[in-house]
């Protein structure tokens, strides 16, 4: 084969490939011989059909296999020989004239194409050792903890539907459907047609709850609020807003009471035990929500630290992948992205960095992982398989058998396995600071995580 460079900028690489028709002519040679020994014609015993009839019968097909084949196998070997690695699927542009390519079928002529491709970059690791970072800590306090145990309280002791005539009253399970608008015009997030709110709960915003006593089914009340100063969306905190309300039902607890009897019937020994094990409940997800913040201070640091072009190819996926789920939001719940104070050209422009930073700090991670010798064992695929499998209550058979047929997404468990296990590596080596704070400042902190963790890329 013959190899000319024709673009050489930045990651983009073209290339002019030639296959000599004699190279062509001896894969077709060999995958004859091949169909000789299993082709099955009228009149011919197996393995006894005359070349020149195989070649009548086969000729065409055969050698547009052929093609493929040494197209897919030329462009691997040139990459190799460049000791360069595709960031994705090289681009393959043959020749459009119908007439030359049936003369490269008929074996009169070689085979000459274009290939594109951007090549993965080298990825020059900053020292990353002993990078200083703050370990949240919350403490499960003697409030949360009650707090906690009266959810459980309310969740577990069930319902039973009010008369129609029925009023609702603090403690009152109720369907809710509604509408808030700020300054006359709703806002994202603020609708929705069957909500659930336990009356006296805390759960929605202070005074809206308190607003409800005393309704009735289908009865409808705009019911007005101020969103506090703290709120976790910006956008909204300290402005005035109205609800417009309707209760769709109400329910009214059993009887029962928060004892030791309540706590058998959960499965626990008693009252004391429920408490024992709803603390360690708690204390678990606030050492999860405090890895998921130092997770975050290690991405920002790595991406803080290197800086290098990635192929356009790789961001281009990344961004129509977070796109698609955007559109997916705006169209689902009736938004514009004016109402969130930005235009489509600005919230492209914003996610398309978001995907830049998703592939950058994947192919950093990836070269850390590399460097380090750190792997995912078959024994942690299998549990990211048995945790993704255990998110589908009632459909685990169907999940699993969707896994076990598509070994592309079987594979893509392992990516936040690997992640974890390199920001695992990474926060080992670090300084870590223990600083104390409270449930709200560590849910503030970590609230827009998911925007730009990024997505691995291991080649």
């Amino acid at each position: 084969m013959q190899v000319t460079e024709t673009l050489n900028e930045g990651l983009k690489r073209k290339l002019s490939v030639v296959i000599p028709k004699s190279d062509l002519t001896t894969r077709l040679e060999a995958r004859l011989d091949d169909l000789k020994s299993r082709a099955n014609i009228k009149g011919f015993r197996p393995g006894k059909v005359p070349a020149a009839h195989l070649r009548k019968v086969y000729g065409k097909s055969a050698m547009a296999e052929v093609l493929q084949d040494a197209i897919n196998a030329t462009v691997a070997d040139a990459l190799t020989a460049r000791s360069e690695r595709a960031a994705a699927q090289p681009k393959v542009d043959l020749p459009e004239d119908q007439g030359v390519i049936n003369e490269v079928l008929d074996g009169v002529s070689d085979l000459a194409f274009d290939v594109s491709y951007e090549i993965l970059p080298a990825v020059q690791l900053v020292d990353f050792k002993g990078l200083s970072l703050d370990k949240p800590v919350v403490d499960v306090t003697d409030e949360d903890l009650a707090k906690e145990l009266e959810r459980v309280f309310r969740q577990n002791r069930g319902y039973e539907a009010k008369g129609d005539d029925g009023v609702v009253e603090v403690g009152d399970n109720l369907g809710l459907s509604f509408v808030g608008k700020v300054d006359g015009n709703p806002f994202p997030g603020g609708t929705s047609d069957h909500a659930h709110l336990v009356v006296g709960s805390g759960d929605f915003i202070p005074g809206f709850e308190d607003q409800l006593v005393g309704m009735k089914k289908n009865e409808t009340r705009v019911v007005k609020v101020t969103f506090p100063a703290d709120y976790n969306r910006e956008e909204l905190r300290g402005k005035n807003a109205e609800f417009d309300v309707t209760v769709l039902h109400i329910d009214a607890p059993n009887a029962g009471e928060l004892n030791d009897e309540f706590a058998v019937r959960l499965g626990l020994e008693n009252l004391e035990a429920l408490r024992t094990t709803i603390r360690e409940q708690m204390g678990n997800a606030y050492a999860s929500m405090s890895r998921q913040a130092v997770k975050r201070q290690i991405l920002d640091a790595l991406d803080d630290k290197h800086k290098f072009d990635v192929p356009e190819q790789l961001v281009d996926a990344e961004f129509d992948t977070i796109w698609q789920r955007v559109e997916h939001e705006v169209k689902d719940h009736g938004r514009a992205f004016e109402d969130e104070g930005t235009t489509e050209e600005e919230a492209r422009a914003q996610y398309r960095k978001i995907a830049e930073r998703r592939v950058r700090l994947g192919l950093v991670i990836a070269e850390i992982g590399n460097t380090n010798k750190i792997e995912v064992t078959e024994d942690e695929h299998q549990q990211a398989l048995i945790a993704e499998v255990r998110r589908f209550p009632g459909q685990e058979q169907q999940v699993y058998d969707y896994y076990r047929k598509n070994p592309q997404a079987l594979a893509g468990l392992r990516a936040p396995v690997f992640e974890n296990k390199v920001v695992d590596y990474i926060a080992e080596l670090a300084t870590q600071t223990e600083k104390k704070m409270s449930r709200e400042e560590l849910s503030k902190l970590i609230q827009d995580e998911g925007d730009d963790v990024p997505e691995e890329h291991h080649h």
